[in-house]
């Protein structure tokens, strides 16, 4: 049962919205030849080149190329492309229609996303399969750390959301499946659910 004092809240897309796979797409960089892609890249730790890129300090192409670097000769951009985009799984229907019902019943929502443009641009290909309505249409506004310059787990993206919205901390409610990222959330003020894998979404609001 949510809170009765939350007055807006803000999901993550990734984990919470939407499945996703890490493994995933280190198994496919694994494929392509790269062995040492856990440590370039996890869930808790990401190198300075992911970073760049959720933050939008380089530009897709850019990535790209920096990532076909450490490729054995012959990778092309395409398989570069798959493997960073093997991650993104599918949206439950269910996320859709809590959306859809939290909306009805008045409740401010927001979608507060570490991303980049290549994996928006699949998930909302994969959202549109199970929705008539854009993210633009269902959230109150749609904020993305590759368009804002900064992502999560700092404590000045939280409150940035917040002034612009002109919501208070202390009665907007953060959902997120990353620990670190719910640290940062709280250091804002914010309250919290860290959702964990046996958590239901739609439990938290029946």
């Amino acid at each position: 049962m949510l809170d009765s004092s939350i007055r807006a809240v803000i999901f993550d897309f990734g984990g919470v919205l939407i499945n996703i796979d890490y493994a995933a797409t280190i198994q496919a960089f694994r494929d392509l030849g790269v062995d040492d892609t856990d440590i370039l890249y996890s869930q808790a730790q990401q190198s300075s080149l992911f970073d760049a890129i959720e933050t939008g300090q380089i530009s897709p192409q850019h990535f790209i190329n920096r990532l076909l670097e450490l490729m054995p000769a012959g990778t092309s951009p395409n398989q570069v492309v798959a493997a960073w985009n093997a991650m993104i799984l599918d949206v439950p229907k269910s996320s859709i229609t809590l959306l859809e019902q939290l909306r009805e019943e008045g409740r401010s929502i927001y979608l507060l996303s570490n991303t980049n443009a290549l994996h928006i641009d699949l998930a909302y290909r994969r959202w549109k399969k199970v929705s008539e309505h854009r993210p633009e249409a269902l959230f109150n506004h749609v904020y993305l750390s590759h368009e804002m310059g900064m992502r999560k787990p700092d404590p000045a993206i939280f409150t940035r959301v917040c002034l612009e919205q002109q919501l208070d901390p202390g009665s907007t409610l953060f959902i997120d499946d990353s620990p670190q990222h719910v640290e940062g959330a709280q250091k804002a003020g914010l309250k919290t659910i860290h959702l964990l894998p046996h958590m239901s979404l739609q439990a938290i609001f029946s």
